[in-house]
């Protein structure tokens, strides 16, 4: 699913929409698995014991009611926030936004960016992921974490700051 380009300007081109790498969701998936997989074998033993029938009922909506919680902490939330975090660029800006309730937003224009970085450590390079930060006229560098393919966002960045130049200097 593509950024809205409703919420662009008038005449601006959406270049690149990116969501976290899906790196981010693998922590959630095996959270998924194992608390699934405890919660059967919790409920098999359960059922296996010799319980009073209204002990045995409140126990097992006891662990659904905390598999629930877990899940929505542990699985959903992660899931939503990766879902509703968008990095965008266009050829006039770069916007970053989060959230679901609360929404916050960060947009740089691409003519107070001075300087575009990208790090990775070994095992984002295998999962072709790393940190871009931008280094915009008057603020602190802004560090974006998980940025699938980082090494062509910061070149396609980098290559639209030229051209941005490029045509400051023509004006």
């Amino acid at each position: 699913m593509g950024y809205p380009e409703r919420l662009l300007a008038p005449e601006e081109r959406l270049l690149l929409h990116r969501h976290r790498h899906w790196k981010a969701l693998v922590a959630p998936t095996l959270w998924a698995l194992v608390l699934t997989a405890a919660s059967i074998a919790l409920y098999a033993w359960l059922g296996a014991q010799d319980l009073d029938a209204t002990l045995a009922t409140v126990l097992e909506i006891a662990l659904i009611v905390v598999w629930l919680i877990l899940m929505a902490w542990l699985v959903v939330a992660p899931y939503v926030r990766w879902f509703t975090t968008h990095f965008v660029i266009t050829d006039r800006r770069v916007l970053f936004r989060t959230g679901v309730f609360t929404r916050s937003g960060i947009d740089i224009p691409l003519a107070r960016i001075n300087t575009v970085q990208f790090r990775h450590g070994v095992i984002d390079r295998l999962f072709r992921t790393g940190t871009l930060v931008i280094e915009s006229a008057s603020d602190d560098p802004l560090e974006f974490d998980d940025i699938p393919r980082v090494e062509r966002v910061h070149s396609m960045l980098y290559d639209e700051l030229h051209h941005e130049i490029e045509d400051d200097e023509r004006q």
